[in-house]
């Protein structure tokens, strides 16, 4: 059973009036649509004899009715316009029926309708269209939160609580059009990215999703099975290898947009499913690709905002280039005054304790150098700034450094104390790599689930021989956060996970007669619209009392009526 208010309850009556009326509250035929209100806003006063003869459809989002006139609003993908709607322009014959009951009675906030007419500006001088036609397209049968703005355009009282508005993406969006704004940014964000990677002959391509072993990265992967194949599958946690059979199958250079999944916590920069960009390029190391990422970034935020300056909370970040370039030892002795270089894993944890540092017993080398970066260096990191030169038990896909031993030629980029990009100098030698991925499934066996597994088709890959390459990820979603000026990861995301909405439970006739209700009066609780316990207990005394008395004799129900003492009963 659906728990309908009594607002919904009534649209559902608005609907079939209106089909008993003969009009179809969702009809099939397209509408034609030849303007926007932003067209109309933007365009009007320069250019009117344009405006004569329009056509325009959105949601019905305000109304004043006066008699036989009435302005309201409709808001399309482009914003709001306001519409003057006089009885005798739509209702061209004798009968009136279409806007005094159609329009005034049964049309609602929220609805979806067409109109035509022409642009006028009203004495007050707000621009508005004339309706001489209009066509209901869309009834809605749930109401729209209400939100209150006053003449500066201020809301209050609005839909702003962010678990509904994340769960109910569709009525944030609707109510909240500014909302828009960020996923607008976000699609111009991926578009430029892909417009300069174009530019230098990069190829767009796709890889797999559901992938046989999970590599390219250290997570939890989703598993799931392919039931034709009888085998195991995941949800992939990176695309690198695939793309580097690309690089190894003659591409110079190749990217990826695309979703990776990982089984892991979520909190305000972490969603199990999120967006990156992978790009891997032929003949090149992790030096030259400082350079790509810093004019990258440099043009992006240029095209984004006019400036490469961006306002990220309290702070000012330049994405101008040259970025700072530390080193992952150096980064920990400058804010911890500890040398970590040369310590063994016993010295490390020692290291941990002392800082106050959890571990467990499955955190190698790399691991645990990792913690003590994560809790004492990574927020220090406002501008801009490259960690390099990790330690090879951090990273089993990056190339062993030419000049350090015990490093890797990879570089992390941190922004405001989160990191949202990693590349490396790729390891291209198969013997070495098989190596790494047989530490990795040391770390497995001592209880470490974000080891990498073994990959033998990516080892035979690098077996035919892989050019000398440098690769990059950069997460989508942090990026966009940091453009937009958002602090959680879900507002930049239409749809992120959440928790199972909790089931409201139905009271059966029981669960009502244990509360002392007889038998013969649930009927008349039900014809109320009241169906659970936190329905009932929300009720004035009073007014039940009235009411189910009242419901009683429509319902010509047997049983008695109650006393108000026993409806006082049934709410204690």
């Amino acid at each position: 059973m659906q728990l309908l208010s009594e607002q919904e309850i009534e649209r559902r009556k608005d609907r079939e009036e209106l089909m008993k009326l003969g009009i179809n509250p969702y009809p099939a035929e397209s509408f034609p649509i030849n303007v926007t209100a932003a067209d109309i806003h933007q365009n009007y006063e320069n250019n009117k004899t344009d405006y004569k003869d329009i056509s325009i459809a959105g949601r019905l989002m305000s109304r004043r009715i006066m008699g036989s006139a009435s302005f309201a609003e409709i808001q399309d993908s482009t914003g709001r316009l306001q519409i003057y709607v006089r009885r005798d322009d739509i209702c061209g014959g004798e009968d009136k029926t279409f806007y005094n009951t159609v329009f005034k009675k049964l049309l609602g906030i929220g609805d979806f309708i067409g109109v035509k007419g022409y642009i006028f500006t009203t004495q007050t001088g707000e621009i508005s269209l004339h309706v001489t036609e209009l066509k209901v397209l869309s009834k809605a049968v749930k109401p729209l939160p209400v939100v209150k703005r006053d003449e500066e355009g201020n809301t209050y009282d609005g839909f702003t609580d962010p678990e509904l508005r994340y769960r109910q993406r569709y009525v944030d969006l609707t109510v909240n059009p500014e909302v828009k704004e960020v996923f607008i940014t976000r699609t111009k964000i991926i578009s430029n990215m892909r417009r300069y990677f174009d530019d230098h002959g990069w190829l767009e391509v796709e890889t797999p999703i559901l992938q046989a072993v999970h590599g390219g990265a250290a997570a939890r992967p989703f598993n799931t099975h392919h039931n034709t194949l009888d085998m195991p599958l995941y949800l992939r946690i990176a695309n690198e290898l695939y793309l580097k059979r690309l690089i190894v199958g003659g591409f110079d250079g190749v990217y990826e947009f695309g979703k990776m999944f990982r089984n892991e916590g979520m909190d305000r920069t972490h969603n199990p499913e999120f967006t990156s960009m992978e790009i891997y390029v032929a003949y090149k190391d992790y030096i030259w690709m400082m350079e790509m990422v810093e004019e990258l970034l440099e043009k992006v935020t240029l095209s984004i905002h006019g400036t490469t300056v961006v306002t990220v909370g309290d702070k000012q970040i330049d994405f101008a280039g040259p970025y700072r370039r530390i080193s992952m030892y150096d980064s920990i002795k400058e804010y911890t005054g500890i040398d970590v270089s040369e310590m063994n894993e016993d010295g490390l944890r020692k290291v941990c304790k002392d800082l106050g540092i959890e571990t467990d017993a499955s955190m190698g080398k790399g691991k645990l150098i990792d913690e003590i970066f994560g809790a004492k260096v990574e927020d220090h990191l406002i501008q801009p700034t490259y960690i390099t030169d990790y330690p090879i038990e951090m990273t089993p896909l990056a190339k062993k450094h030419r000049t350090k031993d015990g490093l890797v030629e990879r570089f992390e980029l941190f922004v405001n104390g989160k990191e949202i990009a990693n590349a490396y100098s790729e390891l291209n030698d198969p013997i070495d790599q098989r190596e790494r991925f047989e530490e990795q499934l040391k770390l497995a066996a001592r209880g470490d689930d974000e080891a990498m597994a073994m990959d033998d088709d990516f080892l035979r890959a690098l077996e035919y021989g892989m050019p000398p390459t440098s690769g990059l990820g950069i997460g989508i979603d942090r990026l966009t956060m940091m453009l937009t000026n958002k602090t959680t990861i879900q507002e930049v995301l239409f749809f992120p996970q959440m928790r199972p909405e909790k089931k409201v439970k139905i009271a059966t006739d029981e669960d009502f007669m244990a509360l002392g209700i007889p038998m013969g009066l649930i009927p008349a609780l039900r014809d109320l619209n009241i169906h659970t316990i936190e329905q009932l207990k929300d009720q004035d005394a009073n007014k039940l009392f009235n009411d189910v008395c009242g419901r009683r004799k429509k319902l010509k129900l047997v049983a008695n009526n109650p006393t108000k003492e026993e409806v006082e009963g049934w709410l204690a």
